[in-house]
This record gives structure tokens, C-alpha cells and sequence, in this order.
């Protein structure tokens, strides 16, 4: 556990970061006044800022993967070994709980809560769609596999592929930015099971029901199904054979 102690702590604060700014963004964006709301595109523009320098700052430690769909990715394709992956989402789900429980510490007696969900990633598609029940999560589900499936080949193709350009993080951030863009009305566009369990636990604790997790399935299904299609397409048909 030693040698692991400092990349699993390189994923819990960088899964920290990017739950308290992402979260953090949308309590805020509730709270301001009409002409001060920062909206969809700030809200996006923080998600991907915090992400892209979490994982340039985490990247020479754990290989900055703050996404446990990554790390079990990474799994499944034989780069870490079952022990290590267990530490780094006991980590990353870790410093997603820490990130939730300073937001909940801050927003939980405010509209934040009420209207945001402390910044909880929630399924909305009945909002825009003549969807209920088990087709709303049907394309939810659907949703996060495409979205993530997007992240994961963009964490491959600028962070994995030895023949990567060096820019960091900041492909990665901005993929997520567009994601959000996308999806941020329609499922929250988590993309990160930490993420969404981060806040996810705290508001159902403060509005004493579990009904706030009951769409909680679909940031573990989805963002899992869409790492383990995009890591394996990458993989199997575009990493240079040498490295597969």
C-alpha cells in the first residue's frame, strides 16, 4: 500500500477538485442573480478547466485517470492489476464524498440544495422528450456510453498514445466541456461515477430519501459500457501495435 499511497492520493484530490469546482459551479449558478448566472457554458467551462488541470497535475503520479469507468477500463485491457484498481475508486469515490461533503458543509441550507442538488448530475430527459420510465433511462444510459466513449478516446489519443502531443490535460478538460454541452441539460453529463456519487450521497442525506440516487445506476452503467467500448476500439485498432 505504500507505493500506492501517492498515486492514490494524486486521484483523490484531482476527483476532489473536479467534483468541488463542477459542483461548486452549478450551487453558484443558482444563487446569483439572473444577470449573473454564469449558465450552461460557464458551468461546462468549469467542469473542463478543473479536469484538464487535475489530470495534467495528477498525470506523472497516477497517470490521471479520476474516473473509476477509467480505471476499470484500464483493468479490463490488463494495464493495472485487481488490487490497485480497488485502491485507486476507493480513492477517487473518496475524494469525491469529501468534495460533496465540503459543498453540502457551504450550499446545504440553499436554493443549491433545493434547485441543484448541492450540483448532483440528474436524468432530465422528460423535460425535453416524451420519455418516461424505462426509455428515459433507456437513452440516458445511451447518452453517458456516447459521451464517455468520447472522453476515453480523447484520454487515449492525447494522454496514452506514445505518440500523443504533449498538451497535458487539456484535451481531456475540453472534451468534457462538449460533452456538457451536449448533455449537461438531458442527464447531467457526468461521465464519472465519483462525480455523481459525490454529491449524489450528500443530497440524499439531506433531503432524508434516497430518492435522490434512484438514477444513480446510470452514471455507473453508462460512463462503464462507453470506457470499456472506446478503450478497446483504441486499443485493439488505433494504439500502435508495439504498445498493445
Amino acid at each position: 500500500m505504500r507505493n500506492l499511497l501517492a498515486p492514490c492520493l494524486a486521484e483523490l484530490i484531482g476527483v476532489f477538485f473536479l467534483t468541488f469546482v463542477g459542483g461548486g459551479a452549478i450551487c453558484v449558478n443558482e444563487l446569483l442573480p439572473a444577470e449573473q448566472k454564469i449558465g450552461l457554458i460557464g458551468i461546462a467551462l468549469a467542469h473542463g478547466l478543473a479536469l484538464s488541470i487535475g489530470v495534467s497535475a495528477s498525470m506523472n503520479v497516477s497517470g490521471g485517470h479520476l474516473n473509476p469507468a477509467v480505471t476499470i477500463t484500464m483493468w479490463v485491457y490488463g494495464q493495472m492489476d485487481t488490487a490497485k484498481t480497488l485502491y485507486y475508486i476507493i480513492f477517487q469515490l473518496l475524494g469525491g464524498l469529501l468534495a460533496g461533503a465540503l459543498l453540502a458543509l457551504v450550499f446545504g441550507w440553499s436554493e443549491a440544495l433545493t434547485q441543484a442538488g448541492l450540483g448532483t448530475p440528474h436524468v432530465a430527459l422528460h423535460n425535453h422528450f416524451a420519455v418516461h420510465g424505462w426509455q428515459e433511462y433507456f437513452m440516458a444510459i445511451a447518452l453517458e456510453i456516447i459521451l464517455t466513449a468520447l472522453l476515453v478516446a480523447s484520454i487515449f489519443g492525447t494522454a496514452i498514445d506514445p505518440r500523443a502531443p504533449k498538451i497535458g490535460g487539456f484535451g481531456i478538460g475540453l472534451t468534457v466541456m462538449a460533452d456538457i454541452l451536449v448533455g449537461g441539460p438531458l442527464t447531467g453529463a457526468a461521465m464519472n461515477p465519483a462525480r455523481a456519487l459525490g454529491t449524489g450521497l450528500w443530497e440524499a442525506a439531506l433531503k432524508r430519501g434516497m430518492g435522490a440516487l434512484s438514477d444513480h445506476f446510470v452514471y455507473w452503467v453508462g460512463p462503464i459500457i462507453g470506457a470499456i467500448l472506446a478503450g478497446g476500439i483504441y486499443i485493439n485498432y488505433i494504439l500502435p501495435e508495439e504498445k498493445r
